[in-house]
């Protein structure tokens, strides 16, 4: 499951504005709902074109138990990648999108800010740069075992290191934003990954945001800045690749039966049920 943006489309939170953009590959329905959505899969070709029959692929389609293609949707695991790491591809494939925008350097003192499954997942691909110091920011303090798994330094808000080169927002809460604001370095950025939907925030932008030449600048896996010369198929390539790193592992917190799923969705929602990535398992028969 896709928390952040599955718990939004459950409880009706997608601006009208933005009903065209939130819709989901093989969505059924419309905004506000109801909807079937839901997108990232993993399972076995059953059935078509014959050199992928037998195949596990990852695919995009709302929560279904079976359903039916174009080959064109479908994208083999590599052999590297166990099926149940796999159903992290798209959320990689977003965190590749942001380490994409936010451009960084070799040496440079990042901050994640935020340690669910996007903020781990961009935490975990920044770690790999030669050199670069990575902390990871969160409330929780139990995303601490979780950056040590991760190989990455973690900080609460109140002890987060300042003067970074760049943070990373992914906590989706006014005070997150806030925090990344607040620890940058003069001429710093801030990468905007959370989505807030309906939510309306306020930041301090009369305190250090100008005097420091502060920038917030949003990234959004919809998109890749044309200047990376890379379609949608090779950033999924990519996000594969990562994938063969067993730290990945770490972000899958949970599984429930797809018979479950209407009482399961309302717990990730309001939080009872904490996940970071919550495997939806599909029955075999």
């Amino acid at each position: 499951m896709s928390r952040g943006t599955e718990t939004l489309v459950f409880q009706g939170r997608v601006p009208q504005s933005q009903w065209p953009v939130m819709r989901a590959p093989f969505q059924e329905g419309d905004f506000p709902g109801p909807v079937k959505y839901g997108y990232l899969n993993v399972g076995v070709v059953e059935a078509g074109v014959p050199e992928l029959v037998g195949r596990t692929v990852f695919s995009l389609f709302p929560h279904q138990t079976r359903f039916v293609v174009p080959a064109s949707a479908v994208t083999v695991v590599p052999a590297g990648v166990p099926a149940a790491r796999a159903v992290l591809t798209g959320t990689v494939e977003t965190a590749v999108n942001a380490v994409w925008d936010a451009h960084p350097q070799i040496g440079d003192r990042i901050t994640v800010v935020g340690g669910g499954m996007v903020g781990a997942s961009v935490a975990a691909v920044l770690a790999g740069l030669p050199a670069t110091d990575v902390e990871l920011i969160d409330i929780d303090p139990t995303r601490a075992d979780l950056a040590k798994s991760l190989d990455i330094r973690f900080r609460q808000p109140a002890d987060a290191t300042v003067d970074r080169d760049l943070v990373i927002h992914a906590s989706a809460t006014e005070q997150g934003l806030t925090t990344a604001l607040n620890i940058l370095r003069t001429e710093g950025t801030v990468v905007e990954l959370s989505w807030f939907g309906d939510k309306r925030i306020s930041l301090p932008l009369g305190e250090n945001f100008h005097s420091k030449r502060l920038t917030i600048r949003s990234s959004q896996v919809g998109g890749i800045q044309p200047q990376r010369h890379r379609d949608y198929a090779e950033r999924l390539a990519v996000a594969l690749d990562l994938l063969t790193d067993p730290r990945f592992d770490a972000l899958i917190t949970g599984h429930s039966d797809f018979g479950d799923l209407p009482a399961v969705l309302p717990r990730i929602a309001d939080g009872s049920l904490p996940a970071l990535c919550h495997v939806i398992d599909y029955p075999v028969n």
